[in-house]
């Protein structure tokens, strides 16, 4: 196929590309590992000489290859439990407990760890429920280690509940008949037939655990203690000194070289192909009924078990957050003490609600700004071909394959000084740059999948409206938009959804006087002895749930009801 000449404007397009990747998400990267090697004009290895012998450094690369490997083992385990439980074995109740499970795709990150530490903490619900039965049981027993991968396990099962369940889904039961009508034992067929489908989502969901568990930062922060600390807690706190500046970004280069090759391994995994059913008309899963009573009886109760953990969190913040500070202090509810003041303290003090507001600001615009460049970016792929489209696709994916660490690092250490390709402006210490972080690293997701939208679409559509003699803006605007604007508009809810509670970046990018919510939340946690911080706390995260829970209905409540009906 001939290549298509290249118009004023897509050169222009081409240009901006350029100069976006090259300064935003090439050169700060290369300028990490320029400042970590060379210094004063001359190469060094002095930084890494600092890393061997910082005693805090070493223990926190051990505890984050510590908890990596054990927390992708402890997310797998239940993970798988918690689809076979919902969608293959036939549990009572399966529909009560998906909604259960499914609770941390409304109710994450830092508010998610502050609701556990909330329960299990040192003056937590259950801690002082087990002190009154158990006569000397220490207070301090949910931190550390143990701590961390109890939270973590619990709350990174929602890729779980989203790309496994889906490929449960995918299994023709045909395949399940005939291993049954060939008298293998039920242990066998969810063994050899069952899992192996599942093999390729299920392995690239241990790699991103894998990943997660490296670049923790919640929950080692909030319930690590001081005897368990991971690499970006500790980069954030070397980055607070000028003094330990390349320690942190040395931190993130190790962090960065470990994430790429993780998700190297699962780009191979993905080019070896899915297990695939050969039959012509499948057929979807059966729940089957386990046959031993006694094992029916221990699923269930795992079921259940499983269950309260998810839920009991939430269902205490949500109580919690409206009674008064003297409940929330004494950890015990009262009908008595039920009140919406703290709701209204949310809304009528200005520094109540203003981390609110930034979040909201900071998310919708960054939502906006990323669906506006990846659709140019779509457009520009799917019409043109060539190596400098495949440069620009190839280059907006950068971010994917770089924790959020080394690009915020990236970004604080090549713009705290005025540069000619970022107009002689300081982004450092700006409002500006927390915005561009969040653009960058939800550019990968975005492009995945907009673009998946774009090349969904029907040729004829276009060579219609070109016949007609529209030009190529009106067909963009008039025919190509208003199909792919629904995946879209999906892709800006999740984004702002996600960016929304966002601590990993805002902590390394905030503006003093612009502090996000999930930093707020942050320092609201760090104060235990004030019982009014709590209640704030509580109240934001039940707004935040509130809204996420619209937006997860808007995308996938709407678009499954719809489906059902198109059956």
């Amino acid at each position: 196929m001939k290549e298509k000449k290249i118009t004023w404007y897509s050169f222009f397009i081409f240009a901006f590309f350029a100069w976006f990747i090259l300064s935003c998400l090439v050169i700060p990267n290369l300028n990490t590992i320029w400042s970590v090697f060379v210094q004063d004009g001359q190469f060094t290895l002095e930084p890494l000489q600092k890393l061997l012998s910082s005693e805090r450094a070493m223990r926190s690369l051990r505890n984050s290859f510590i908890l990596a490997p054990t927390l992708a083992l402890t997310v797998g385990f239940v993970g798988i439990s918690l689809v076979l439980i919902t969608e293959y074995f036939d549990i009572k109740g399966a529909s009560i407990l998906r909604l259960g499970y499914m609770t941390t795709l409304i109710y994450g990150g830092i508010i998610l760890v502050s609701g556990y530490k909330f329960i299990y903490g040192s003056n937590g619900f259950l801690t002082n429920l087990f002190v009154k039965i158990i006569p000397n049981f220490p207070t301090d027993w949910f931190q550390g280690y143990w701590a961390v991968l109890f939270v973590m396990t619990f709350a990174c099962t929602s890729n779980h509940m989203i790309f496994l369940r889906n490929a449960m889904r995918a299994v023709d039961f045909q395949t399940v008949e005939a291993a049954q009508n060939m008298g293998a034992s039920p242990a066998k067929i969810l063994i050899q037939v069952v899992l192996p489908v599942l093999t390729p989502s299920l392995l690239a969901v241990t790699i991103l655990t894998f990943i997660t568990g490296l670049s923790a930062t919640s929950a080692p922060l909030i319930v690590g203690g001081k005897d368990f600390q991971t690499i970006t807690p500790m980069i954030l706190s070397f980055s607070k000194n000028m003094g330990s500046r390349d320690l942190a970004a040395l931190l993130a280069l190790f962090l960065g070289i470990a994430t790429i090759l993780l998700l190297t391994i699962m780009m191979k995994i993905e080019k070896r192909g899915h297990y695939m059913s050969i039959s012509k008309v499948k057929t979807t899963i059966v729940k089957q009924k386990i046959r031993n009573p006694i094992l029916n009886v221990l699923a269930h109760i795992y079921a259940y078990l499983l269950f309260l953990i998810y839920v009991v969190p939430v269902v205490l913040i949500i109580l919690f957050s409206f009674t008064d500070a003297a409940t929330i202090a004494s950890r015990k509810l009262n009908i008595s003490s039920f009140t919406l003041k703290n709701y209204m303290t949310i809304f009528k003090s200005t520094s109540a609600y203003k981390p609110f507001l930034v979040s909201i600001t900071y998310s919708c615009l960054a939502a906006f700004a990323v669906a506006i460049l990846v659709l140019i970016a779509c457009r520009l792929i799917q019409k043109q071909k060539g190596k400098l489209v495949s440069a620009v696709e190839y280059g907006m994916l950068i971010p994917w394959l770089l924790p959020t660490t080394l690009i915020a690092m990236g970004l604080i250490t090549t713009y705290n000084t005025p540069h000619i390709w970022m107009f002689n402006k300081v982004l450092t210490g700006t409002s500006f740059i927390m915005f561009l972080g969040y653009v960058i690293i939800k550019i990968p997701f975005t492009l995945r999948m907009t673009k998946a939208a774009f090349f969904a679409l029907d040729d004829s559509l276009e060579d219609a409206a070109k016949n007609l003699g529209a030009k190529p803006f009106y067909t963009f605007f008039r025919v190509v938009l208003p199909v792919v604007l629904p995946t879209v508009l999906a892709i800006f809810a999740l984004n702002f959804n996600g960016l929304l509670g966002d601590y990993d970046m805002s902590v390394f990018m905030y503006h003093p006087l612009n502090q996000p919510l999930g930093v707020y939340i942050k320092s609201l946690t760090d104060s235990q002895s004030n019982a009014d911080n709590s209640a704030l706390t509580f109240v934001y995260a039940v707004l935040m749930m509130i809204i996420s829970g619209i937006v997860l209905y808007l995308v996938y409540g709407r678009g499954e009801k719809k489906g059902k009906v198109n059956k």
